[in-house]
């Protein structure tokens, strides 16, 4: 393990080079006007300094040309940075859709790691190199933010809220990570080491786990029982809530017209704050769960529901957009 963090770190995600490459034209742009500034500042200094205690400086007048030339210079080149960086910005915030999913919770001062097939890691994440991973980032407590150096990506982690980011590893290693946030007392220790594997490795060690007896979906399905939830959200459709079948994906028909789209966010409110959106056809019935079920819990509610967008939604199709159903 490192004993500390480098200098500069490697370019070990698909974002680093485009990053560093920006970082690089804009540092070398400040450069050169800086030191041709300063080099100006220091010459005119010395070549027009005051030679008698009484001498009157000559006039000068305006050349339109110089003005001109340090709206327009400048203003090209921001324009160029900004659209540089835009572009770095909107590729990071773009999902691709062959992710490998994996949950990632932020809690004094820890982070704890969920697999695709429920193992949990501690300070630890496990990624396959050349694969598209997507976290999914949630916080049990206060504001952190996951940052991992050698990757060039960093997300806010806010709680009662879902943040996304993605990344592709380029090279397999181990790469600090940390929380960049001030979250309190002992923030300083808040971080971690990614280990990036070959996927042959990395299939070998997931399925060398203990996860499958942690599978999201099986204990999702037996809080989903346990809670009552199932008494309700019948599969058929004919209960008092909508059934949940097909529906994680689709447009869910509110009771006030509009449509939202089925994705964790919205199954974490509808656990959380269940009247905060109605769906069209039910009566306002479902109890909260706010201070009930931890953020864990939730994450495997959300990957049990998410595992029944494959069948078929019931006849009923309450609440389910008439363009959204299957």
């Amino acid at each position: 393990m490192q004993s500390q963090l480098p200098l500069y770190p490697p370019e070990a995600s698909n974002f680093a080079p485009h990053v560093d490459s920006l970082m690089v034209f804009i540092t070398t742009i400040s450069f050169l006007f800086a030191s041709a500034i300063t080099v100006a500042i220091v010459y005119f200094f010395f070549k027009f300094h005051r030679q008698q205690p009484n001498a009157v400086g000559v006039p000068i007048y305006g050349d339109m040309r110089l003005e001109y030339a340090w709206i327009i210079v400048p203003l090209i080149l921001a324009l160029g940075m900004f659209s540089w960086g835009a572009v770095v910005y909107v590729d990071y915030r773009h999902n691709p859709p062959d992710t490998l999913d994996i949950y990632l919770i932020g809690k004094q001062w820890m982070w704890k790691v969920q697999q695709p097939n429920g193992l949990k890691e501690i300070n630890e994440l496990h990624v396959p190199v050349g694969r598209n991973v997507r976290l999914t980032l949630a916080s049990e407590d206060v504001i952190h933010d996951f940052f991992v150096p050698a990757f060039r990506v960093k997300m806010d982690v806010v709680p009662g809220h879902y943040n996304t980011m993605w990344f592709r590893p380029t090279k397999p290693g181990r790469y600090h990570f940390f929380c960049s946030q001030y979250c309190g007392t002992n923030h300083a220790i808040m971080g971690g080491w990614v280990t990036v594997m070959e996927p042959t490795d990395y299939a070998a060690w997931l399925s060398g786990s203990s996860g499958a007896e942690a599978n999201p979906v099986a204990a999702g399905e037996k809080l989903f029982v346990e809670r009552a939830c199932v008494t309700c959200h019948v599969a058929n459709g004919t209960g008092r809530a909508p059934s949940l079948n097909g529906v994680y994906g689709a447009q869910v028909l509110l009771a006030d017209g509009t449509t939202v789209a089925a994705d964790d966010a919205y199954i974490r409110e509808s656990i959380l704050e269940p009247n905060a959106k109605i769906v069209a056809g039910y009566q306002p019935l479902m109890p909260t769960f706010q201070g009930q079920l931890t953020e864990e819990q939730i994450l495997a509610l959300i990957a049990y529901i998410r595992s029944l967008e494959s069948q078929p939604v019931p006849e009923k199709g309450a609440g389910i957009a008439p363009s959204a159903r299957k």
